[in-house]
């Protein structure tokens, strides 16, 4: 089996060397390296590297500006490689809106260290890169403002249903295009998207901003509630607990669960136990398998279930084992998830149907 073929874009040379030394023991093939995105031009188009891992704030040519260059004459997958700051994450994050696939984190302290642990995972994400389905990407991308969604009749018993769902690569602009279709009529929503420290709460004031729904990083004892969206803290897990009668969150420590910390099965596993039938559960695209067992967990307490399609997914992974697993009702396309929530939250527990 060929080699991925990697370029390296960053303003370091120190960076470039570590990384294209990691890169290789990894059994990835570096074609070349560059110090900004104009020196990287010419040699994208001739050597044709099957990922480009990218610096987010370079000289001449900022990060983001060259991303949607490439997007739009030469789309190829790219993986960002940003520091662990509030400008570096709030780049990042339109980085992955705007196309990126994937990212890694750069700590501001013990670069050295980080730049020589084959653990960081830069090795994974750019293999899950290399897999990465472009014309999914691309169809995911907003070209204009996106209607929201009316539901057919009023939600039904609000309160006591939750929605959850789980992402990973690809999970930025595929959760962008989710909740930017839903209405505050609906359900509260709590999800786990793969992500480290810091960018969660760059990823929630994006989405915020972007949609009808009160979305926002979620913190130990929130309630869940009608309208609001409650994102996992990168580096926490989030379970959902009951207090009363109403659903709250418990954002905790602990060791990784399938490599994640937040783990999509925690946040899954939870909501079978705490919401059983009153849960309505997705997964969608995302490398590995972390959620598949917990939606099946869902669905076996009664909770209705989907899947994201394989055609619409960036990396059809999680997907593909909850569906393996028998734990999807319902295979959907990306473009048809809010619609097919709406439909799902505007029906009575009791009535839906579980295979």
């Amino acid at each position: 089996m060929c080699a991925v073929k990697a370029m390296i874009v960053d303003d370091s040379a120190v960076v470039r060397k570590h990384l294209s030394d990691l890169l290789t023991a990894g059994g990835i093939e570096v074609v070349a390296t560059a110090a900004d995105p104009l020196f990287a031009w010419p040699k994208l188009q001739s050597l044709a590297p099957d990922v480009l891992v990218l610096d987010v704030e370079m000289p001449r040519m900022d990060g983001i500006s060259f991303l949607k260059k490439l997007m739009a004459e030469h789309p190829l997958p790219v993986v960002m490689c940003s520091t662990l700051t509030e400008a570096g994450c709030e780049t990042t994050m339109q980085a992955l809106s705007a196309g990126a696939v994937g990212f890694v984190t750069k700590p501001k302290l013990g670069l050295k260290t980080f730049l020589e642990d084959r653990s960081n995972g830069l090795v994974e994400a750019v293999k899950a890169a290399a897999r990465a389905n472009l014309r999914a990407a691309a169809a995911q991308r907003p070209t204009g403002p996106v209607a929201v969604l009316q539901a057919p009749t009023a939600m039904a018993e609000t309160t006591d249903r939750v929605i959850a769902l789980g992402l990973s690569t690809g999970g930025v602009q595929a959760l962008e295009t989710v909740v930017r279709r839903l209405p505050r009529t609906l359900p509260g929503i709590v999800v786990v998207q793969h992500m480290p420290e810091k960018f969660t709460a760059a990823f929630a004031t994006r989405l915020n901003a972007l949609c009808e729904l009160d979305v926002a990083e979620a913190r130990h004892g929130d309630r869940v509630l009608p309208g609001r969206v409650l994102l996992a803290p990168g580096g926490r897990h989030m379970r959902l607990k009951r207090s009363g009668a109403q659903y709250i969150v418990d954002i905790t420590d602990g060791p990784l669960i399938n490599h994640h910390r937040p783990s999509v099965d925690v946040l899954f596993k939870s909501v079978a136990q705490c919401a059983g039938r009153n849960a309505i559960g997705v997964i969608l695209t995302g490398m590995g398998d972390d959620g598949a067992r917990g939606l099946r967990d869902m669905h076996d307490a009664g909770a209705v279930t989907a899947a994201q399609d394989e055609a619409s997914c960036v990396v059809y992974g999680m997907p593909k084992e909850a569906v393996r697993l028998g734990g999807a009702d319902d295979v959907v396309a990306l473009g048809d998830i809010a619609g097919w929530i709406l439909q799902r939250a505007s029906q009575p527990a009791r009535q839906i149907a579980v295979n």
